[in-house]
């Protein structure tokens, strides 16, 4: 590991932790409240709830949505994290959220509602998978192969063939995350966005 690496894996596993812990604390206090939080998932093509559609990333429906959950976010996001900087993973991460509880609001059936990180860790498995080779670095791409190794077969989340899953909050997290590759891009330093380098003649 080197040494950028290394000062960032403490606060990268800082924030991944607090991350986790706090949904674990709204998903105790969801339980004691009667699950009150489960308002603050998204309910398609109603105007007030797009105030929800960042919120209900952090909202589940019970404690086994939320350990289903816990540990790809947990990984996904600290190695994200690490290998991006925390300013960068946090544009990424609000990104995918965004993308996923909008793509949610556009598509999910009427009547639904939505809540829950499983968006997030799809659009996080998206950004790491291609990240790599958007910004030509082989350990993000070696790393970009492991992720898919391990977690790949989440895909099939993406496609509607479960009933009960959002695959929609699955399938735009995804994209959130390919998107947030390209913005989150790292760019040659010195070097001014669009502009070409030409002989004066």
């Amino acid at each position: 590991m080197t040494t950028r690496a290394r000062e960032r894996a403490g606060p990268a596993a800082a924030v991944m932790l607090g991350w986790v812990a706090l949904l674990w604390v709204l998903e105790i206090a969801d339980a004691a409240s009667g699950n009150a939080l489960d308002t603050f998932g998204v309910r398609p093509r109603e105007m007030g709830e797009l105030a929800d559609v960042l919120p209900a990333a952090f909202v589940h429906f019970g404690f086994d949505h939320l350990t289903a959950n816990t540990l790809p976010l947990l990984l996904l996001g600290f190695l994200a994290a690490l290998r991006s900087g925390l300013r960068r993973f946090a544009g990424v991460a609000l990104l995918i959220a965004l993308t996923s509880g909008l793509g949610v609001w556009l598509t999910a059936p009427a009547g639904s509602n939505t809540a829950g990180a499983s968006g997030v860790v799809f659009g996080l498995f998206g950004y790491l998978l291609i990240r790599g080779f958007i910004d030509r670095k082989p350990l993000d791409i070696g790393l970009g192969v492991l992720v898919a190794a391990v977690y790949g077969s989440i895909l099939w989340g993406a496609l509607p063939t479960a009933g009960g899953v959002s695959w929609q909050g699955h399938l735009f997290g995804l994209v959130g995350g390919v998107l947030a590759a390209f913005v989150f891009r790292q760019r040659p330093a010195g070097r001014i966005p669009g502009a070409d380098a030409r002989p004066i003649p």
